[in-house]
């Protein structure tokens, strides 16, 4: 099983637009595939006309009083499932701090999934938490956003960093620019330095267009409604550039205890 985390340390960089897009082309290429909307604003959950609810909530999941499959519902799309958002997400952290190695409980919960599921995609709410540590933790590959600014830049470097500092496996990491706007000079410019001679940066960016905005108006995956207009196509290229690098790859089971 395939475990993907889009995530930021900022919010409204266009996470959750490439969960959604990613999870529904992993889906229609025949992957068995699970998106859990982690971010307890639920926009992934509302996009694919989903009720943000889970019985129990948060704290069932977490202390295992409910198994995730029994929270997991269908979407409209052949193969694409979603474990939904639910507002009481908001208090994951309060309850993984109360746990034995909080950082670490992802991956156990997660394990059993890979009898159901090729791919997982795990949209997780911006910041840097116990949720987000345990996250870490749990993903094979973390999709990160960046919108070619020198602040976001910089919150790049930051999460990096705190990769390199981070104990136990650590996941690999891809950025790509997103929500750029190729009229403005900074944004060209970053994008080809970022682009430059790293392996670590897409060479897909997802561009800043009013389509992408309109995901919310649509409730649906552009790669779904316009998969052919500019941006559908670039959600594509990113896909298949998160398909080549972790195509054979799985994330390796949880430890006991751990």
């Amino acid at each position: 099983m395939r475990t993907l985390a889009t995530y930021s340390i900022k919010g409204g960089v266009g996470k959750t637009s490439a969960a959604v897009n990613l999870g529904y082309l992993a889906a229609r290429d025949g992957h068995r595939t699970l998106l859990w909307d982690l971010d307890p604003q639920g926009a992934a959950t509302y996009l694919f006309r989903v009720r943000p609810k889970v019985k129990g909530g948060g704290k069932a999941l977490v202390r295992g009083d409910r198994p995730l499959t029994e929270a997991i519902k269908a979407t409209d799309f052949d193969s694409l499932d979603l474990l939904p958002a639910d507002f009481t997400y908001r208090n994951l952290d309060l309850l993984l701090d109360r746990a034995k190695a909080p950082t670490r409980l992802l991956r156990p919960l997660l394990a059993p999934l890979a009898a159901e599921y090729d791919v997982v995609v795990l949209d997780c709410p911006p910041g840097i938490t116990l949720l987000s540590e345990s996250v870490l933790h749990a993903a094979g590959l973390l999709v990160v956003p960046v919108i070619p600014t020198p602040l976001a830049v910089r919150t790049l470097d930051q999460l990096i960093g705190f990769l390199a500092d981070l104990d136990g496996r650590r996941p690999d990491l891809l950025a790509f620019l997103s929500m750029v706007d190729r009229r403005k000079a900074l944004h060209r410019e970053i994008v080809g330095r970022l682009s430059a001679g790293r392996s670590d940066v897409a060479a897909t960016a997802i561009p800043a267009l009013a389509a992408v905005e309109g995901m919310g108006a649509r409730r649906a995956p552009l790669s779904a409604t316009a998969p052919r207009g500019p941006a559908g196509r670039r959600y594509e290229a990113l896909w298949r550039e998160i398909d080549e690098r972790t195509r054979g790859t799985t994330t390796p089971p949880a430890r006991p205890g751990r």
